[in-house]
């Protein structure tokens, strides 16, 4: 398995923002981390990307402890968060080159031309990235996420901000993707997870409520839509 979490815990203050949770994502397949906003999941991405630290319990990454060994972590991971941080000053294949020199990537104009080309940024590749609209902003900061060739990529909301053409080409990319990767797919968008992922985490006040398939998930709740199942699952957590 490519992520192994177990007993993680992330404390602020007097508040538990994530709870002693449990699971594993594989390669092969795309798990759909789902929950209401305040759930946790943000945090749980945080501490698998070695952006901030747990409080308790541990997180591994390809083998890789995310404490002790973070900046392997980092070589074997690609992140999208939900703000995408660009260098809005830099032009897309300035910033792609960027990303290259910083993972040492031998023949970076090659796969400069190889994400462009996957991201649908051809006819934006001599932009600003603080000139392009939303969308493409959120294609350049996946082609930032894949440049490396990592083994696991974590998306927070990856087509947001995208038109309907645009969400089905993105769909179409995480799932070829996910063929040699493990990814983790966060979103609100229940048509989205129905579209591209194999396995659902349901996460509720820090603590996961659902771990399933996403057949077997809808079987055990008498072939319910996921929606109706997120909202029955979540239905405690205060707004």
């Amino acid at each position: 398995m490519s992520i192994e979490v177990k007993d993680l815990c992330k404390i602020y203050g007097s508040q538990k923002a994530i709870d002693g949770i449990t699971f594993n994502a594989f390669p092969g397949s795309v798990l759909g981390f789902l929950g209401p906003n305040g759930a946790g999941k943000s945090t749980t991405m945080k501490i698998l990307t070695c952006f901030i630290p747990q409080t308790s319990g541990t997180a591994r990454v390809c083998g890789f402890d995310v404490s002790s060994d973070s900046m392997e972590v980092r070589r074997n991971i690609g992140y999208l968060p939900e703000h995408n941080p660009l260098y809005l000053d830099m032009y897309v294949r300035e910033s792609l080159a960027f990303i290259g020199a910083i993972h040492q990537i031998n023949q970076t104009e090659k796969r400069i031309a190889e994400v462009i080309e996957l991201c649908g940024l051809g006819n934006e590749q001599n932009k600003k990235l603080g000139a392009l609209s939303k969308g493409y902003r959120q294609r350049a900061g996946l082609a930032q996420a894949i440049f490396a060739d990592p083994k696991v990529l974590i998306l927070d909301e990856p087509t947001s901000g995208l038109d309907p053409n645009q969400v089905i080409t993105i769909r179409a990319l995480i799932k070829d993707l996910a063929k040699t990767k493990t990814v983790i797919l966060s979103t609100h968008i229940m048509q989205e997870v129905e579209a591209i992922c194999e396995q659902v985490i349901i996460i509720n006040q820090g603590k996961i409520v659902a771990d399933d398939n996403l057949g077997d998930l809808r079987k055990n709740h008498g072939n319910k839509s996921l929606e109706d199942i997120f909202i029955h699952l979540t239905a405690s957590n205060d707004q």
